[in-house]
């Protein structure tokens, strides 16, 4: 555990100056940010309706607000501390507590979702290296979130049964209000457009296919450190960090440990659920489009040639290739394919090697911005309404 101490060390100050008490030695901390949620109280009661692991468990509400938030935002936040802070003391129970933490002004620049899940899991870190719990496990979850009766007890199972698990994905299905603006089949298609692209992947041979919902995973805390910890986007901190995540491979999806996150509008992020189900609304159709079968195809063509570039120089890969589809030949092209597979073969002395330094470069963001440029053209994209029983 001392390249944990580094880490916390490494760490700005200000946002690790109140410190989760000691005595609560828990063994899983999930946590929560939160801003301007009114309804965070279902998730708390809810939490404590799960069945319990056998273990400490502490939860740690990270209520946060920018130095350019709007008055009505940090006044619902402050009432929601004080709210937090008497929920806290009513429901305090040995081996499962509750941690409130008011964080304000953070920097315009970073204030988010991000830089606040980050100071939760950052003081649970903390919190584990305090207490000597090596095998402490950090659940990530969303202050709109509720989750299965076996939730906690299904993450806590994994984890201890497994010692090489770094992480876990956990399956999710999202809640619709009855009486809100968004109609329910958006949030249907964009849960299977989402199942829909990672089988798409995992078809491709691509090995880092699970999906990327902030409040479907948990990872373990020494894996949390190696990765760097998380990263301090405005939104998409949960896709950046779960690649790095990925990548230390030991990964494992519950399919049994079940999220209800709130589908909802939001303009909170770039991108995410909110935007995703705003683009399905804003379609003249209702229908999502999605990208298509044939893209994937082709991706998978050059997926599996991987083995065959090992070892091999810039003039052989460079005719192997020319059997790819145009578009895609242009793409590899475009970020100089030949320099990446040199790399490759000159950083490693086996297949296996070689095939994960591979992945390194032809990474989730790659796969992404190659998708984004052959669709519409060479690839149309597809509707997806036909899909949505299948996913």
């Amino acid at each position: 555990m001392k390249h944990w101490k580094a880490y916390i060390e490494r760490q700005k100050p200000e946002y690790l100056d109140t410190a989760i008490p000691p005595e609560t030695a828990a063994d899983i901390i999930v946590v929560i940010p939160c801003y301007n949620e009114p309804g965070l109280f279902e998730t708390l009661h809810n939490l404590r309706a799960c069945d319990r692991p056998d273990v400490n468990v502490l939860t740690v509400i990270v209520l946060n607000s920018g130095i350019l938030a709007d008055e009505d935002v940090v006044k619902q936040n402050r009432i929601s501390y004080e709210q937090v802070v008497l929920f806290s003391d009513r429901y305090h129970e040995p081996g499962f507590a509750f941690f409130p933490l008011l964080v304000e002004d953070l920097p315009r620049k970073h204030a988010g979702v991000g830089l606040a899940r980050k100071i939760g899991m950052d003081l649970a870190v903390e919190h584990f290296l305090r207490n000597e719990k090596s095998r402490g496990v950090i659940i990530s979850l969303d202050a709109d979130c509720t989750v299965s009766t076996n939730f906690l007890i299904t993450v806590w199972k994994a984890f201890s049964h497994d010692k090489l698990l770094n992480a876990t994905i956990h399956d999710f299905h999202h809640r619709v209000d009855e009486d809100g603006p968004l109609p329910e089949s958006a949030a249907r298609q964009y849960e299977a457009y989402i199942r829909y692209f990672r089988s798409m992947l995992e078809y491709t041979g691509f090995p880092y296919y699970w999906h990327t919902i902030g409040s479907a995973f948990a990872v373990l805390a020494d894996a949390y450190v190696r990765v760097g910890g998380m990263g301090r986007q405005q939104g998409g901190e949960d896709f950046y960090f779960l690649q790095k995540i990925f990548a230390l491979e030991n990964i494992r999806e519950l399919k049994d440990a079940r999220v209800f996150p709130m589908a909802r509008l939001s303009g909170r992020v770039p991108f995410g659920t909110g935007p995703s189900l705003q683009k399905i609304i804003d379609e003249p159709d209702g229908n999502m489009r999605a990208y298509s079968k044939r893209s994937f195809q082709e991706l998978k063509q050059f997926f599996d040639m991987k083995d065959d570039f090992f070892g091999e120089n810039t003039q052989s890969v460079e005719i192997m290739t020319t059997a790819l589809h145009p578009s895609l030949q242009q793409f590899l092209q475009e970020i100089d394919f030949p320099a990446l597979i040199r790399d490759c073969n000159e950083n490693s002395a086996s297949p296996t090697t070689f095939r994960k330094r591979f992945f390194h470069h032809f990474n989730a963001f790659r796969i992404i911005k190659y998708l984004n440029q052959v669709h519409p053209d060479p690839f149309p994209y597809e509707s997806f309404a036909l899909l949505v029983d299948k996913y």
